[in-house]
């Protein structure tokens, strides 16, 4: 891994930022190819990826701030802009990610769960998958330490080696790049099948969840919160509940999903 990929005068190019901005591109890219071979609103595709991107970085920068890391920023305000520094919550970028979509929807009378299934699911996990990378190269969203001689030695400059030195730690941030990859097929195969309206975006939001929760007992990189689970896993489980009850009500009352109507623009 490396922070630091080269320097442009005293400028450095940041391996976080380079590989954060690459995954909001490629999963905006997988984005409108779904929409494209679905054949409705692939125009819209860029925009919205610009916009929820945006939005995702911010709630993902705040939801990091306030339910991971308060008790330092809040001596420290003026560093909360500090995107660069690395902490980036993936479920508050996805929150106010989704927020932006629905909005956007909603102005140009896009419909929102059909949309949700054929583009945000899938792109939303390849981009999440990308950005574990980021955290690789940066050395945040490690791992606690493995108690044997396996495991991630990070560099003196990362966040890791400050608070756990030369101990070898879990790839906890690996794991979940590679498990959101094994997700992103996973839905891939399920919009194939003869779903309801609105059960591919919930799905992801379960399977997501699911690993989100059994990956945080790997997690060195924060405390508990309370009941001796973490604030991820705690959310986690809110909506994996939620997740199942709206499964299983969209599969009841929603419309079924056949072959994409190529008329439907």
């Amino acid at each position: 891994m490396h922070q630091y990929l080269f320097f442009i005068g005293d400028f450095p190019i940041r391996a976080y930022g380079l590989i954060l901005s690459l995954s909001i591109i490629l999963a905006t890219g997988t984005a409108y190819f779904l929409a494209k071979q679905d054949g409705r609103w692939h125009q819209h595709v860029p925009d919205i990826g610009i916009y929820c991107g945006l939005a995702g970085i911010v709630g993902a920068r705040l939801w990091d701030v306030f339910f991971f890391d308060w008790e330092y920023y809040q001596h420290h305000l003026l560093e909360i802009p500090f995107v660069w520094q690395g902490g980036m919550a993936i479920q508050g970028g996805v929150l106010l990610g989704a927020i932006a979509g629905i909005i956007y929807t909603k102005i140009h009378k896009i419909d929102t769960w059909a949309f949700a299934d054929i583009v945000a699911a899938p792109a939303v996990i390849i981009g999440q998958a990308i950005g574990r990378m980021a955290n690789l190269m940066n050395g945040d969203a490690f791992g606690h330490p493995t108690g044997g001689n396996f495991g991630i030695i990070y560099p003196s400059t990362t966040l890791a080696h400050q608070v756990y030195g030369d101990k070898p730690l879990w790839p906890a941030e690996i794991w979940e790049g590679q498990i959101d990859i094994i997700i992103f097929v996973l839905l891939l195969i399920f919009r194939t099948t003869n779903h309801a309206k609105g059960q591919v975006f919930i799905l992801y939001a379960i399977l997501y969840s699911t690993a989100r929760f059994f990956l945080e007992f790997l997690r060195g990189d924060y405390g508990t919160l309370m009941f001796g689970l973490k604030s991820a896993q705690l959310t986690s489980l809110a909506v994996i509940l939620i997740g199942l009850i709206l499964f299983i009500w969209q599969g009841y009352h929603a419309e079924r999903i056949g072959l994409p109507d190529k008329k439907s623009k």
